[in-house]
C-alpha cells in the first residue's frame, strides 16, 4: 500500500493536520490506539485569549483565534457537527491583588478584558469577595465531539490503524518511509509526550507536565458561560462540568491523586452555593515546551521524518494554525514561523 503521509497520533495535532493534508488532496493512514486519558481527550476544549497571573495576551492570539474559528466552523459543516461555541469566561477574582491587576489591565489595554460593575446576578450561584471581571470572546470547543467524529470518518475512509505506533515496524529509506506495508513520502509524528521517547525527537526541549480535573454533576448553572475562581468550571456534557486544572512539573506518574481531589474539592464548597456530585477524576500529562513554542516541520537529518506537537495547554488554539502551516510547507514549500520551525534546533538534533 502507497499512501502520501503516514500520522502517528489523533489527538487535536493529529486531527488537524489529517485534515489539512486530505482537503489539499493528500492521501493519509492515521495510525493511533484511542487513550481516553490522552492529553486531547481530557482537555477542557478553551481558547482564551489572555493568560497569566497578569492578564497577558496569548502569543499570536490575534491571528490564531480567528483562524481556529474558521477551521472549526469548517469541520461543523463537513462532519456535520456542533463543536464551537463563542462565549465569555466570568472571573471571580480570588484576592485583592488579583482584582486590582485585572482592573489594571483592564485600564491598560480593555479588548479581551472588563470589569463588571453590577455583579448580583451571580450571588444566587456563587459565593465570592473580589469582585467579577470578564474575558471575551473566549471560544469553548468540544474536543470530545470532534475527535470522535474525526475517529470515525478515518474509519469510514478506511485510513486508521488503530494500534500503537511501533518504531520496530518503521523502516527509512533515502526519500520514504515504510511502516509495515505503508509506503510513504513521510512519517509526521503529532504522538504528545510519546513523541519525546522517539530517537529523532529526544533531544528536544519537552517540559511534560501533568494537568488533572474533575467532572461534576452540577445542574442548574448556565451553560452559555464559562467560570473561573483560581479553577476552572467549563460545561462538559449534559449537567456534567469539567473542574480544573492542575500543572504539576515533578510527579512520579500521570495517574489521578487524592490530593488534588480533595484540595479541589474543598475550594468549589467554598465557591459554590449549588450542591454538586464527583462523577469522575481524570488526568494527563501534556506535551509542552520549555520555550512554551510548539515544534513543527521536518527532521533536518531526515527530511522523511516530520513533527507536530508541543502544543501544551494551547493545543485548541494553536492545531489548527501550524497544522496548516505544515501542510502548507509540505505542498508549497512555504516556510514555517521561526518560532515554531523545528529546524531552530538544527545544532541539538544532529545525529
Amino acid at each position: 500500500m502507497e499512501v502520501d503521509y503516514v500520522i502517528v497520533g489523533q489527538g487535536i495535532a493529529g486531527t488537524m493536520l489529517s485534515y489539512y493534508l486530505l482537503q489539499q488532496g493528500n492521501t493519509v493512514i492515521v495510525v493511533d490506539e484511542f487513550n481516553p486519558n490522552s492529553a486531547s481527550q481530557v482537555a477542557s476544549g478553551v481558547i482564551n485569549p489572555v493568560t497569566g497571573r497578569r492578564f497577558v495576551t496569548t502569543w499570536m492570539i490575534e491571528t490564531l483565534m480567528p483562524f481556529a474559528q474558521k477551521a472549526y466552523q469548517a469541520l461543523e459543516k463537513l462532519l456535520n457537527i456542533s463543536i464551537i461555541q463563542q462565549t465569555q469566561l466570568i472571573d471571580f477574582h480570588t484576592t485583592q491583588q488579583m482584582q486590582q491587576a485585572f482592573q489594571q489591565r483592564a485600564n491598560d489595554d480593555n479588548t479581551y478584558v472588563s470589569e463588571l460593575t453590577n455583579t448580583n446576578h451571580w450571588q444566587q450561584y456563587f459565593q465570592y469577595a473580589h469582585g467579577i471581571g470578564t474575558i471575551q470572546p473566549v471560544f469553548h470547543i468540544q474536543l470530545q465531539t470532534l475527535l470522535s467524529t474525526w475517529r470515525n470518518y478515518l474509519q469510514q475512509q478506511q485510513i486508521l490503524i488503530q494500534e500503537v505506533f511501533s518504531l520496530q515496524n518503521l523502516t527509512l529509506s533515502s526519500n520514504s518511509i515504510t511502516y509495515r506495508n505503508i509506503k510513504a513520502k513521510a512519517i509526521i509524528f503529532c504522538n504528545g509526550v510519546q513523541a519525546m521517547h522517539l530517537p529523532y525527537f529526544n533531544k528536544l526541549p519537552f517540559a511534560p507536565n501533568k494537568g488533572e480535573a474533575l467532572i461534576l454533576y452540577l445542574p442548574n448553572l448556565p451553560t452559555q458561560y464559562l467560570y473561573k475562581h483560581g479553577i476552572s468550571l467549563i460545561p462538559w456534557q449534559n449537567d456534567l462540568w469539567w473542574a480544573g486544572s492542575s500543572y504539576e512539573w515533578s510527579y512520579s506518574n500521570a495517574l489521578p491523586t487524592q490530593n488534588f481531589q480533595q484540595k479541589t474539592m474543598q475550594q468549589l464548597q467554598q465557591w459554590l452555593k449549588m450542591p454538586f456530585q464527583l462523577q469522575q477524576h481524570i488526568a494527563s500529562e501534556r506535551p509542552a515546551t520549555l520555550e512554551r513554542r510548539p515544534f513543527v516541520g521536518m527532521h533536518p537529518y531526515f527530511p522523511q521524518i516530520g513533527i507536530l506537537n508541543g502544543f501544551g495547554t494551547k493545543g485548541c488554539s494553536l492545531a489548527p494554525y501550524f497544522a496548516y502551516a505544515l501542510v502548507q510547507h509540505l505542498t508549497n514549500g512555504h516556510p514555517i514561523l521561526a518560532e515554531a520551525a523545528i529546524n531552530r534546533f538544527q545544532k541539538i538534533l544532529q545525529p
